[in-house]
């Protein structure tokens, strides 16, 4: 949960944004296309960012789906679009703290859904990523990763450390994995597992259709 970012704030800040998106020449034609329910769509809006920021699990959905829908008409200028106007509207409406915060999401986030629709393998190239997690640090990891979870059938997850370090904890068969900058951790398909902190750390976890590191 990021301390400078209430529920209030983004009751605030969504809407305003995305009454400027919508008069954007270059996406909002492509928002107002896609979306038939701007009340509705707003409200799952505030839930998804307020599952972000403030980790409370509101939203259930599956941002890289509802994107995938609309794959063919989307282009990597519209996210850079999208970014600096989510940049315009934080810095008005927030303060400095919580507008670098939401802003450092919302790249991230724009990255992860870049790889997803437009990365394409080469032949030979090493498995990628189908998504990436948003990067967090010892105090913004979810409490679901800190307990016992599983990836579902046919996903591996591959737990990548930025800076510091974590342990991540296997139940069957028993195992403890420090996991550094220089050595990820691959998380197989069903495992029961946990990530557990000692100190600073930046992470992120990266998920496969196939073993991520052969």
């Amino acid at each position: 949960m990021h301390e400078h970012i209430e529920e209030a704030d983004l009751e605030r800040v969504i809407p305003a944004f995305y009454a400027r998106v919508r008069q954007d020449p270059l996406i909002g034609p492509v928002f107002d296309a896609a979306i038939d329910d701007w009340d509705h769509h707003l409200g799952k809006l505030v839930a998804f960012w307020s599952s972000v920021m403030r980790s409370t699990g509101r939203y259930k959905g599956s941002p890289m789906a509802a994107h995938a829908r609309h794959r063919a008409v989307l282009t990597r200028e519209m996210f850079a679009r999208w970014l600096a106007l989510w940049g315009e509207v934080t810095s008005e409406l927030l303060s400095s703290e919580g507008a670098a915060a939401m802003q450092a999401k919302a790249a991230t986030i724009a990255e992860s859904l870049q790889l997803g629709l437009f990365f394409r393998l080469a032949p030979g190239a090493p498995p990628q990523p189908y998504r990436v997690t948003a990067e967090w640090d010892e105090t913004s990891l979810p409490q679901a990763l800190r307990q016992r979870h599983n990836t579902k059938a046919g996903t591996w997850g591959l737990l990548r450390v930025i800076a510091g370090s974590a342990d991540l904890v296997f139940e069957e068969p028993p195992a403890r994995i420090t996991v550094t900058p220089g050595q990820p951790a691959e998380i197989p398909p069903q495992a029961w597992h946990h990530v557990e902190l000692t100190g600073p750390v930046r992470l992120r976890v990266e998920f496969y259709r196939e073993q991520p590191l052969g």
